[in-house]
């Protein structure tokens, strides 16, 4: 479950290693000398301020706090590699073709259309063609068009070129459109802290429901049975077994549940499913057994939450959960910095945004993220930073991305050693309720017993506490 933000692997070309054959007409090479102080994580780095790594020199081009693998050569979208490298040469287009066309564009949509525009190309023009992947959707001589005749709520990836004569221009950048016509999105779910049959003595659900008023639980985790099929913990039958029992006791005792897939480790169905189509089948053999309030997405380490097309592929999925499950809830989980989303839950959030998927809460873990002394005000912090990120992907008021935020903490001592007390805890509490959030849970009722000086453990929090005190507090969102 810890949320630990992994940057991507980017080899990064060093110094040109000497030649073995002696070369007249070799120029010398000039000695570059790294003035700039070296990287180091943990570090607010701002626009244009510089480092050393490895040899090389970076530029920072978004401003952020360092995490230990945000490695300048690691993450392209936070650095830009000033010397110690061989940048990729350009590729010279066909003499006589026209330019590129520019600031491709949606400028609107309809439940069955998507409008385009571009920007003139360079050179002589005839016209312009618009593709969709190498289908030509569309030929015409102006700088805007419509595609019609599509379906509602589906999304759709087109590309311009401009052509003559002589041939056609390099395509512009990808532009990303959906059709209207989606599922509303948004409401606030109970407070549904985290239930793990998989180890750390799981408490009897209908216990800890009577001590302490908790209506719901998020059960954890959906994994990979093998393939695209779905099992609990990858080894535990979709039903018939220990989850399904204590979901059955749940749901006698007058509760519900959300149904959480993916986390830190494990086979996941991420990796596994070939296609949205296929994850979302899986996903859909899941509410057919349940009939969970929500499904939950716990998006994170590299397999999913880093790689660019398995965080697609699992929001495409999500788009067909909600088309075919309107009242089930589709929530995604995924790590933060303390001032907000990284480069990679920003990417998530951007993504969901162009590709129209209706989810209906983004929930943030704001712990093993370097939280410190302060873990309310962290919280805090990092709650406004994802309330700025809704606004400016989606649009909405702040009444409306709070609407759409989560919180899930982990209680008492984190894997990094941050303390959430139950004073802290309910102060979050309080502060996810005055703000309007849509949903609180936390890692895990299994950990929700007290044992001071412990450590980070399964079974306790590892801090001094009452049994199941921190699942009061969450009851009480």
């Amino acid at each position: 479950m810890a949320a630990v933000v992994a940057g991507l692997a980017l080899v990064v070309t060093g110094f040109a290693a000497a030649s073995n054959v002696a070369s007249a007409s070799a120029a010398p090479r000039a000695v570059v000398m790294l003035a700039s102080p070296a990287w180091a994580p943990w570090t607010p780095y701002s626009v244009g301020q510089r480092v050393s790594y490895n040899g090389a020199e970076y530029e920072c081009i978004q401003a952020h706090t360092s995490q230990p693998d945000w490695t300048p050569s690691a993450v392209p979208a936070l650095w830009r590699l000033v010397t110690g490298g061989n940048p990729t040469p350009t590729p010279t287009p066909t003499a006589g073709v026209p330019g590129t066309p520019g600031n491709a564009r949606v400028t609107g949509s309809t439940d069955t259309s998507i409008s385009l525009a571009w920007n003139a190309s360079s050179g002589t023009v005839t016209g312009y063609r618009v593709f969709e992947g190498a289908t030509q959707r569309a030929q015409i001589s102006g700088l805007s068009t419509t595609i019609s005749g599509l379906g509602t709520c589906s999304t759709h990836t087109y590309t311009i070129r401009a052509y003559n004569s002589i041939g056609q221009s390099p395509a512009s950048t990808e532009v990303i459109g959906s059709t209207t016509g989606c599922p509303q999105s948004g409401g606030k779910l109970p407070g549904a802290p985290y239930l793990y049959e998989g180890w750390g003595s799981p408490p009897s659900p209908t216990a800890v429901m009577s001590a302490t008023g908790i209506k719901a639980f998020t059960m954890a985790f959906m994994l990979s049975g093998g393939g695209c099929t779905p099992a609990w913990d990858g080894n535990r039958p979709l039903t018939g077994g220990a989850d399904a029992s204590a979901i059955s006791a749940i749901k006698g005792a007058g509760g519900n549940v959300q149904i959480s897939f993916g986390g830190w480790q494990g086979n996941k169905l991420g990796p596994n499913c070939s296609s949205s189509s296929a994850y979302a089948g899986a996903v859909q053999q899941v509410i057919n057994a349940y009939h969970p309030a929500a499904v939950d997405f716990d998006i994170e380490n590299v397999d999913e939450f880093e790689s660019e097309a398995v965080q697609d592929r699992i929001l495409g999925a999500l788009k067909i959960v909600k088309a075919n499950n309107a009242s089930t809830k589709v929530v995604v989980t995924f790590g933060t910095s303390t001032t907000g989303p990284t480069f990679w839950g920003t990417r998530l959030i951007n993504q969901s945004k162009a590709l129209n998927v209706p989810i209906d809460n983004y929930t943030i873990m704001p712990f093993d993220f370097g939280g410190g002394a302060n873990m309310y005000q962290n919280t805090v912090n990092a709650s406004e930073g994802l309330k700025n990120a809704l606004k400016s992907a989606w649009g909405w008021t702040d009444a409306q991305a709070y609407a759409h935020m989560g919180i899930s903490g982990m209680n008492g001592l984190s894997d990094q050693q941050e303390t959430t007390t139950t004073a802290i805890w309910t102060q979050i509490r309080d502060y996810a309720k005055s703000h309007g959030l849509g949903r609180l849970a936390f890692w895990s009722v299994n950990r929700d017993r007290g044992c001071a000086g412990g450590g980070v453990q399964s079974a306790c929090s590892g801090i001094a506490q009452s049994d199941w005190a921190f699942t009061a507090i969450t009851a009480g969102f």
